[in-house]
């Protein structure tokens, strides 16, 4: 796998991730262009998310099935026309099925980490996988200030259109980079390989149990990020776009901080790096809930909070990929799942608590979600565990160690 190959992967995933969370700094002036209520326009971002998941279901495990190649490219120009629908819109319906549109084909940044992996050798999948980590992460929080400081030059529209154009250098870019005809991975059929996912989550609890957590700390991660936006827009503080999007790089500091927990969870330290993270996150909400009175308070929180949830994240795919090896791409799209129904839940549960509640229940929202976390997770780590295969099939219970347990 090649500098250039491992560069265009991480580029690639960055765009591809960061067109689901442009909308975030925008809501206010989509709201405004469409005469849309502050309490409705949070489905701006639930939609995008439904359509994540829903492509994590059904689009990412056919890496294993198809040509890759095709299969990222192909992604990649349908997402160029979602992303001009919703740039052009005209009618609520329209930007609506734009959005999800959008959702649907950025699922290509999961379909590059397989890949990823499939390219480079035993001895440089960590660092292939982690470049292409890397650029999602930077993609996530660097599209809040790139989008704020496009759409105070040029409206929220040109962020869109702009995303298209990129977008569609990229496909080009990977047609030409990526390697041709390799064969797929897997003789199972579409039907087998999507019938596998649920199994493996149902039989296996700790699968399961990790991915009811990146639900939860998603959600909690989706409520600040979704209403960030509404308080910081309105008197006293009137921020721009630029200004808010300046926010998310804040936060870069704590996610790639994160990166850090995987090398734990390799060390046997999984259960106790969860466990921090836990606990961090929900301090992170009593920082955050002192927006109306200090603005340094919320930077910390702001740093605090991405910094727990992109290390539980890590752990978690850390923990649940070791142990059903043979079948990560459909792992990596069961449990993205769970983040992106958490994602869409946040959101739409944060926008309807600003309207109600204003910053204190966006804040109560936040840190309920994350107690519920990390309850979850006090109470069920101890819990014994069977094993399953890569198909789904049962085995007999085996020992397990605190750091398999939930």
């Amino acid at each position: 796998m090649s500098r250039i190959i491992a560069l265009a992967f991480a580029i690639a995933a960055g765009l591809s991730v960061a067109n689901i969370y442009f909308a975030q700094p925008l809501l206010e002036a989509m709201a405004q262009d469409f005469g849309i209520a502050p309490a409705a326009i949070g489905l701006v971002v639930t939609l995008t998310q439904l359509g994540y998941g829903l492509g994590l279901i059904f689009i990412v495990p056919m890496g294993d099935l198809v040509d890759r190649r095709k299969l990222v490219v192909g992604q990649g120009f349908l997402s160029v026309v979602a992303l001009i629908a919703v740039g052009t819109a005209k009618t609520e319906a329209i930007l609506f099925a734009g959005m999800a549109a959008v959702g649907l084909f950025a699922v290509l940044v999961q379909v590059l980490v397989s890949f990823a992996a499939t390219l480079a050798t035993p001895a440089e999948r960590g660092k292939a996988v982690g470049m292409v980590t890397s650029g999602v992460v930077i993609g996530i929080l660097g599209a809040r200030f790139f989008a704020g400081m496009l759409a105070d030059f040029a409206g929220w529209r040109a962020v869109y259109l702009t995303s298209a154009g990129l977008t569609l250098a990229m496909a080009g870019l990977l047609w030409r980079v990526l390697p041709r005809n390799l064969p797929p991975e897997s003789p199972d059929s579409y039907a087998a390989a999507l019938r596998s996912i649920p199994l493996l989550f149902l039989a296996d609890r700790v699968v399961l149990g990790r991915g009811i957590l990146a639900l939860l700390i998603f959600a909690a991660f989706s409520t600040f990020w979704t209403a960030l936006v509404l308080p910081l827009s309105a008197a006293p503080f009137g921020y721009s776009h630029s200004q808010i999007g300046l926010f998310g790089l804040v936060g870069m500091a704590g996610a790639i901080a994160a990166t850090g927990a995987g090398r734990l969870a390799d060390r046997g330290l999984g259960q106790w790096t969860t466990g921090l993270s836990l606990t961090l996150l929900l301090v992170s909400w009593g920082l955050i809930a002192l927006l109306p009175i200090s603005i340094p308070a919320l930077l910390t929180g702001v740093v605090v909070l991405d910094l727990a949830v992109q290390a539980v994240h890590v752990t978690n795919q850390s923990i649940i990929f070791d142990r059903h090896p043979q079948a990560r791409s459909r792992l990596v799209g069961g449990y993205m799942a769970f983040y992106s129904l958490g994602s869409a839940i946040g959101a739409i549960a944060a926008t309807t608590a600003y309207a109600h509640a204003g910053w204190g229940g966006v804040s109560t929202l936040g840190a309920a979600f994350s107690a519920a976390a990390l309850l979850g997770w006090v109470f069920t780590r101890r819990l014994p565990v069977g094993f399953v295969d890569a198909s789904g099939h049962g085995e007999p219970a085996h020992p397990v160690d605190a750091d398999e347990q939930i």
